[in-house]
């Protein structure tokens, strides 16, 4: 499974094909789609841009122009001016005035807005601008540029990056045309005259490549500009920009995305795409399963990682059925911190947390001292791609595996609530790996019993030569604040033909717990399974009921 993935309803340049065909090509038959539930709803998006200065604010949230220049320009300025300006705004006009070099060249804007927040799907998008056309002539035009998402190759194109053009004058005719990934959409203008353009990139994408899914596209980012050919000069004046997004607020955002994904229905036989989020204005925190609903939003969007409100919403996803993963949990914390916060709070509340991503070694020392404190979650793997153009090679491209007798949603929640879960990173393993107790699976489970020591067997297949099993057998002492450091002993063993099945009796002692790891012949992290409690009481915060193991005889 790929457990942590966004495409164009996210910031990023991935699109909903382009994670397909990588799931496909390299045999991932699952994919949680955890786009950022506030850019789904397009919350707090910008709207409009007044072009009253390189910084401009909405609300509390600033947008900025910042210039770009290619080829060779023999004079070029980009000045905000009060005359001329459109009629029906107050302030500021952005004025771009060019004269062209030789092979002549381009002046650009290029917009950002407060953590991305214009970056979303653009199949429900119309963009308004104003533009007045002082001086233009052949070889010149003023440009408005999307840049979208990544697709693989097909209909003869590349994979790559789509790019639309909007270019306004140096033709009479208007048209639209495909220049491999490039898009381009002419707009005859009429000079020296204020003219509002209304712009439908879904449509125009739709026209242009009539065999891509054009809902699945992002406005990834967007530049203003003007080009001119060698000793042309050119003079635009542009304002009133605006963002018109149908989905509104609430859930609409969710039925547009579903109704994206819904035209990938049978177009990829191999792969199941299940509809998440990740919770993104507190702590992260990845949502499957259950009755997939925004949460309220705050405004303005900003990212609160204050520990109840975290913890209030792992509990509003609960009581909505949903299973909760938290996210990247070092972004704010220390290793040592995030132990004592796990082992203070019961990791939050959260079922999962992100184990297999980097930096994966301190993660691994946390997810034993929690291991060591009977804290109870289940460790995954990640990749947090936002690009979807190279699962195997990128920095986290963990993939997370389950036993579960069906990809179906119940299924494979199940089994990771109850940590019958691991993780490994596909381009150096691709095995299985299992921990049986009294002859039972037991991975992720939970026993409680009086015996000096339990029959217990690890398990790993289709290992390389030169990698090695290691059998991580740890106490269970409650340590708690006063060491936070884990308590382990690693039993090493060497692949021998392939596979590695290793019995051993564990000494329970006062408590123990048992997980597999695998690491390559450098000593490469590879692999990580989860692990089997075998405790002598029940402890304080109990077990849940999908990790008891009842049946050891």
């Amino acid at each position: 499974m790929a457990m942590h993935v966004h495409a164009s309803f996210s910031e990023g340049t991935a699109s909903y094909e382009s994670h397909l065909e990588q799931a496909s090509r390299h045999g991932v038959d699952v994919i949680w789609w955890t786009d950022h539930d506030f850019r789904v709803a397009a919350h707090q998006y910008r709207r409009a841009v007044r072009f009253d200065g390189p910084v401009e604010a909405e609300g509390e949230l600033e947008w900025a122009w910042t210039e770009e220049r290619s080829g060779e320009l023999s004079a070029a300025s980009a000045e905000y001016v009060t005359e001329p300006r459109t009629q029906d705004e107050d302030g500021s006009a952005l004025r771009l005035t060019v004269i062209g070099g030789p092979g002549g060249g381009e002046l650009w804007q290029r917009g950002t807005a407060f953590n991305w927040t214009y970056s979303t799907s653009l199949a429900d998008t119309t963009l308004e601008l104003d533009i007045l056309p002082e001086e233009v002539a052949t070889g010149t035009a003023l440009v408005l540029q999307i840049e979208s998402s990544h697709h693989p190759a097909r209909a003869g194109r590349p994979a790559g990056q789509y790019r639309l053009e909007y270019r306004f004058g140096g033709a009479e005719q208007a048209e639209h045309r495909a220049e491999g990934l490039l898009g381009i959409v002419r707009v005859p203008v009429v000079p020296r005259r204020w003219q509002r353009t209304t712009l439908r990139p879904v449509d125009d994408i739709a026209r242009i490549w009539p065999d891509l899914v054009a809902e699945d596209n992002s406005l990834h980012q967007l530049r203003i500009g003007v080009r001119v050919d060698e000793g042309e000069r050119v003079r635009f004046v542009v304002d009133r920009l605006r963002f018109d997004r149908g989905r509104g607020v609430g859930p609409a955002g969710v039925r547009l995305r579903r109704d994206v994904l819904a035209r990938y229905a049978g177009a990829y036989p191999g792969v199941a795409g299940y509809e998440a989020f990740e919770i993104s204005l507190v702590r992260h925190l990845n949502w499957f399963g259950g009755e997939l609903t925004l949460p309220p939003l705050p405004v303005p969007p900003y990212r609160d990682n204050d520990v109840e409100r975290t913890i209030d919403m792992v509990e509003f996803i609960h009581r909505h059925g949903g299973l909760v993963q938290w996210n990247h949990p070092l972004d704010i914390e220390t290793p040592e911190s995030l132990a004592a916060l796990m082992i203070e709070r019961d990791n939050l509340g959260a079922d999962l947390v992100e184990i297999g991503r980097e930096p994966v070694e301190n993660l691994l020392d946390v997810f034993d001292i929690a291991a060591r404190n009977a804290v109870f979650f289940t460790g995954v793997g990640v990749t947090d791609d936002h690009e979807g153009t190279d699962w195997l090679h990128q920095k986290n491209n963990w993939l997370t595996y389950v036993w579960a007798p069906s990809t179906g949603v119940a299924d494979l929640t199940g089994a990771l609530r109850a940590g019958r879960a691991w993780f490994c990173d596909p381009a150096r393993w691709r095995g299985e790996l299992d921990v049986l107790a009294w002859g039972k699976p037991a991975m992720g489970g939970v026993a409680v019993c009086d015996d000096a020591s339990v029959p217990m067997e690890v398990t790993a297949t289709d290992l390389p030569a030169g990698y090695h099993l290691d059998i991580i057998v740890g106490t269970v002492d409650y340590a708690g604040l006063a060491d936070l450091s884990p308590s382990h002993a690693a039993v090493s063993v060497p692949a021998v033909s392939g596979a590695s099945r290793n019995p051993l009796d564990v000494a329970v002692g006062d408590g123990a717990y048992v997980r597999p790891q695998i690491r390559d012949a450098s000593g490469a992290l590879v692999a990580v399974g989860n692990p089997v409690w075998l405790l002598r009481t029940v402890p304080p915060r109990g077990i849940p009921d999908d990790r008891r193991i009842t049946h050891i005889g």
